[in-house]
């Protein structure tokens, strides 16, 4: 199958079309731009309640599912055990998902919207604005994102693990739209566009802020040649790391990436503002649960305004564009644990790590604006991509710590891209878990080539546009997939856990040593009442034995007297 993938349909299809985008990009740059401007107004003016409804609905059901009694089905046989340990897990979730635009957005969200509120009547840069700002970065980092994830690669993990099938959309969705191949050719090929764009937005998003930060700290002026510097670099290290194997590249690096997160933000902790740090972390979380059903369901039908389709809706569509990538991956990873399991660790564990990565860098940012006077806030709505390296300037070892940010994101980048290009490979080689390097080497210059052309057609808002227009199709499908994956669980035979046996067990017994001991107490009962009624008995006995006697002697008495 691999030696002959320029025959899939889906593989030609998709890598033709964004081979023409790049073409189209490359030799009508000003037009691609203007095209690219008009779509994304065209997509979030007359779309962008789709995407916030489409979200809410997606996280309802996995809590629902997650609670209910289907919570304790594996993604795989009912004997199988996670492949990967917990924190290796973890990992590569996070480094796989969003972990170059939390480090882009992690200071740079919370500061955009404390030097412009999202909510109207809010002062900027005031205390009331910085904690508008910190609520809403926590709701847009939060389970909303990864229930995208979760949803698409829990429906894949279940049919590639479970029904022993191969990881496409098109497969997942076979419940409600049957096995027509031109169908489920259009459905793959819907899912590998989607996937390029989203990739592409991160992969471009992490150059600019790499070439800001070397601009930032080596005073390296940040041009399109530098950018394209950078990413032929990076294509060149994650091709060699997508050479390794999943298991070799893919779990170094995440847990290499995950290690220098956590150590980023133990010195931000630790050299900054930790009171405030957390006391903005617990009151940003109760923010986020107050709101979240408002945040959720916002729009700006009466008072107008652009925020949100500029913010909430840009994110959604980003999350939702990458979700074929990431679901997928996580869905590779995820092998041998339960729905629950997966669902509750996708949802809540990188999203509780993003809160406290946004309440750390964005609160320590936040802290220098408000109390020292620093003018962080300004620096990023000139430069969005100096937002960290603004606020390193603030703390000691400021060039050390620069420079290992840049190094956090070259390795967040790289993770990101050999995960995309295993399965973009996987994709359009028929789902195949062992893609070849060749295809690997296709999908990773088309996104090397298609985040070029994006920058140079407009830079930031190019990037975002293509997110959000290739989003759209497939956001109808992630809800077809919510239904496909009912359809399923609702014919599978519910699996029986351990702790469910033992639960059985002790009920059981309980239940054994009830029923003994109100036997024991009937017999014990019957006893006494049996002897009871032969007390009486012999009692009864004893009296007619008496009154025979009596009779008897009467008798006797009556003789003697006849006799005389």
């Amino acid at each position: 199958m691999n030696r002959k993938f320029w025959k899939n349909p889906v593989f030609s299809i998709s890598a033709i079309f964004i081979f023409i985008l790049v073409l189209l990009g490359a030799l009508k740059k000003d037009q691609f731009g203007a095209v690219s401007e008009r779509l994304y107004h065209f997509t979030t003016d007359n779309f962008g309640w789709f995407y916030l409804l489409a979200v809410f609905i997606v996280i309802v059901f996995l809590v629902g599912l997650a609670i209910s009694k289907f919570g304790a089905i594996r993604l795989g046989g009912d004997t199988e055990r996670p492949e990967y340990s917990f924190f290796t897990w973890i990992g590569m979730l996070f480094s796989a998902g969003f972990g170059v635009g939390l480090v882009f957005w992690g200071v740079a969200e919370p500061m955009s919207h404390y030097f412009k509120s999202p909510l109207a009547g809010i002062e900027a840069q005031t205390e009331d604005a910085a904690r508008i700002a910190m609520g809403y970065s926590f709701f847009h980092w939060g389970i909303s994102q990864w229930a995208i994830f979760g949803m698409v690669g829990l429906v894949i993990g279940f049919m590639q693990f479970r029904k022993k099938k191969d990881g496409l959309i098109s497969t997942a969705l076979e419940p409600l739209i049957g096995s027509n191949r031109h169908v489920k050719t259009g459905i793959d090929s819907f899912a590998v566009v989607a996937t390029v764009m989203g990739i592409a937005t991160s992969l471009g998003m992490g150059v600019l802020q790499m070439s800001g930060g070397l601009e930032y700290v080596f005073n390296i002026k940040s041009t399109f040649t530098i950018q394209l510097l950078i990413i032929a670099v990076v294509f060149v290290a994650y091709m060699t790391s997508a050479a390794s194997g999943l298991g070799k590249g893919i779990a170094y690096l995440g847990n290499f990436n995950l290690g220098m997160a956590i150590a980023l933000l133990l010195f931000f902790f630790i050299v900054g503002p930790k009171v405030f740090i957390l006391e903005t972390f617990t009151l940003a979380i109760g923010d986020y649960i107050n709101n979240f059903i408002t945040y959720s369901l916002r729009l700006q039908p009466y008072q107008g305004g652009t925020w949100v389709k500029d913010w909430t809706i840009f994110y959604w569509a980003w999350t939702i564009a990458w979700s074929p990538f990431v679901g997928a991956f996580v869905a590779r990873v995820s092998k041998g644990r339960t729905i629950r399991e997966f669902i509750m660790g996708v949802m809540v564990i990188p999203s509780a790590f993003s809160c406290m990565w946004i309440a750390t860098l964005g609160g320590t940012a936040l802290y220098s604006d408000l109390r020292n006077g620093t003018q962080i806030a300004e620096e990023v709505n000139q430069d969005v991509t100096s937002a960290i390296f603004a606020t390193l300037q603030q703390l000691p070892m400021t060039g050390l710590v620069s420079f290992l940010a840049i190094v956090l994101i070259f390795t967040f980048l790289i993770t990101s891209a050999d995960s995309a290009t295993y399965i973009l490979a996987s994709m359009t080689t028929g789902g195949s878990l062992f893609p070849s390097l060749l295809v690997k080497f296709v999908w990773g210059f088309l996104m090397t080539a298609i985040a070029a052309v994006l920058l140079s057609a407009g830079g930031l808002e190019a990037l975002q546009s293509a997110s959000l227009v290739s989003a759209l199709p497939f956001t109808l499908l992630m809800l077809l997939l919510m239904f496909s994956l009912g359809k399923l669980l609702a014919r599978e035979p519910i699996t029986v856990r351990p702790t469910d046996i033992r639960q059985f067990e002790h009920v059981e017994g309980e239940v054994k040593k009830r029923r003994k001991r109100r036997e024991s107490e009937k017999e014990k009962k019957v006893r006494k009442e049996k002897e009871k009624q032969e007390k009486a008995k012999l009692k009864r006995d004893r009296q007619y034995q008496e009154l025979e006697k009596k009779k008897y002697r009467e008798y006797e008495k009556e003789k003697e007297q006849e006799d005389d």
